[in-house]
């Protein structure tokens, strides 16, 4: 049973110009509340404060033993997340040459100025071992979220907008019910790009090792990728 109420006023928007509810978006996260979002991964559910990201675990029956990832762009990594220069050519081929997303695990920065103002708490549980997962090029909702975030000195954290365990939503709809009411915006972008009947979301490679933590959307074109740079993450298989 979860452990909050339903917010008030909840708002719920229709398919809309991005940036503006983008903006609308983080302006509810920087209150303190929590957003549901259309990412080209699947439904994403947000937030930046202490009270949110537990109504977020709450909601999604989540362990705090699975952190929250972080909304990202290459250069904002480039400034948290400690990453072997000759590493970055591979996340730029990613994100940049063919424009896929995925998600890096690294050891970050926890002095660099946008954690200034954030709960020691929610970095705690959004990091793991001294690493963070950062999100990147999960399309246009997210790349406006986060340089709305970047601007105003304000870090977005979260997962995917599920019931733990139950596999990624793919349309605002099909997210369950004690997901949705534990949100104070909800922003309906249609079907997400790599919808999938597994039900992945991100796939998440650790730049330590080159480990896959989680198998998801384009991994197969991401393995082809990290091939041209002599890095065969099939033969590397998964992080324990």
């Amino acid at each position: 049973m979860s452990d909050y109420t339903k917010p008030k006023n909840q708002i719920v928007l229709p398919q809309g110009d991005v940036k503006t509810q983008a903006t609308q978006a983080v302006d509810v996260i920087a209150k303190g509340g929590v957003a549901i979002i259309p990412l080209d991964v699947a439904y994403g559910i947000v937030s930046n404060a202490r009270e949110g990201i537990a109504r977020i675990f709450s909601a999604k029956q989540r362990s705090y033993a699975k952190p929250s990832g972080m909304f990202s762009n290459y250069d904002l990594l480039k400034e948290i997340q400690i990453i072997e220069p000759e590493k970055h050519a591979i996340i730029k081929a990613v994100i940049h040459d063919h424009n896929l997303p995925f998600s890096t695990v690294a050891p970050f920065r926890a002095d660099h100025p946008i954690f200034k103002n954030l709960d020691p708490w929610v970095l705690q549980t959004s990091s793991k071992v001294g690493t963070l997962d950062m999100l990147l090029n999960a399309g246009a909702f997210h790349n406006a979220m986060t340089k709305l975030g970047m601007a105003r000195g304000l870090p977005i954290f979260g997962s995917s907008a599920n019931t733990s365990l139950s596999g990624s939503k793919y349309t605002l709809d099909s997210i369950e019910k004690p997901v949705r009411d534990a949100a104070d915006i909800l922003v309906d972008g249609g079907l997400c790009k790599y919808h999938n009947p597994e039900g992945r979301s991100s796939t998440i490679i650790d730049f330590r090792t080159f480990k896959t933590v989680r198998v998801g959307v384009v991994y197969d074109k991401l393995c082809e990728i990290f091939l041209k740079f002599k890095i065969d993450l099939k033969a590397i298989g998964m992080a324990a």
